[in-house]
């Protein structure tokens, strides 16, 4: 039974849990010190260079495997944090993969930013051995994951996600549970629609107002206060405005976690004119060089001469 104080030592000593970590790229590496430093657990770590699972252990003082089957043995929770659906079937499936290592009981917690189907695919696979599995997509990019402030969006069964959730709060300011497996993808979905929009707007609206000679400092000073106020205009606008854009999540991935998104919209029918145009906009993006950037780069190609 996990304690509901993880600050108290006793209590972190009797709830400590042996924990596997499958992914350290730059999400996955922070998590996952969370997951020892925070959490208290045993955790044990593998990444497809290996160098990097030893970096890990190195400042954590964890183990790694050699394997992602090797590092899920005995494991009684396993998160995968890896870049796309192949990227999953890959660390999770086969002789190798983490369910031919867990034990029955365990619950497998994936962390990866993929499709509805493949977390259903996976859930099915897991039930065949006895293992809990827990669709749980981030949201907060590499700054949420380094101060452990992450928005976790979980699909599973209740009762799974009961076992998981005190394990998944080291690196998360909110936890919940969205419905049944693949829930977590889909609310993810939803998050980076919301994104897509918003990023675009603010885009137009700084570009609209650098045409029309405005001080954009002073302008989002008042209207951050008012009905157009967003986490993107607070936390982006200042470096849009200088044109800097290497502060987050990156239009690589962005557009990687679109098409997930217009996929699924086409499975189901959604309407998502505004979000298929901003899909366009970011190819835009990586064709004037900047794939690497973040998200809030729209702004470069409205300001491109």
């Amino acid at each position: 039974m996990l304690c509901s104080n993880p600050q108290d030592r006793k209590c972190r000593r009797q709830s400590m849990a042996k924990v596997a970590f499958i992914g350290l790229g730059v999400m996955g590496f922070p998590m996952a010190g969370h997951l020892k430093e925070k959490g208290g657990h045993d955790v044990t770590v593998y990444n497809r260079t290996a160098s990097k699972a030893a970096d890990w252990a190195g400042k954590y003082g964890g183990k790694t495997g050699s394997t992602p089957a090797e590092a899920a043995k005995d494991a009684d929770f396993v998160f995968t944090c890896v870049g796309n659906d192949n990227d999953l079937r890959s660390v999770t499936l086969g002789d190798t993969g983490v369910l031919a290592g867990m034990k029955s009981g365990a619950i497998l917690i994936d962390n990866t930013t993929a499709s509805a189907e493949v977390a259903r695919e996976l859930e099915a696979a897991a039930k065949t051995k006895g293992i809990g599995f827990i669709d749980a997509p981030v949201s907060g990019g590499q700054a949420g994951a380094e101060n452990g402030v992450l928005t976790v969006m979980c699909g599973g069964d209740q009762a799974i996600f009961d076992k998981a959730k005190p394990v998944i709060d080291a690196y998360a300011r909110m936890v919940g549970l969205m419905g049944p497996v693949g829930s977590g993808q889909l609310t993810k979905m939803m998050n980076q629609i919301c994104i897509a929009g918003l990023v675009q707007g603010l885009a137009e609206a700084i570009h609209f107002g650098k045409q029309a000679g405005l001080d954009i400092e002073k302008v989002i000073e008042v209207i951050s206060k008012g009905a157009a106020g967003s986490w993107q205009m607070e936390n982006r606008y200042k470096t849009m405005n200088a044109g800097k854009y290497d502060f987050g999540f990156a239009v690589d991935w962005m557009r990687k976690d679109l098409d997930i998104v217009l996929t699924e919209a086409r499975r189901n029918g959604a309407k998502l004119p505004v979000t298929a145009l901003v899909d366009q906009f970011y190819g835009d993006v990586q064709a004037i060089g900047g794939n690497r950037w973040d998200t809030s780069s729209l702004l470069a190609r409205l300001d491109k001469k």
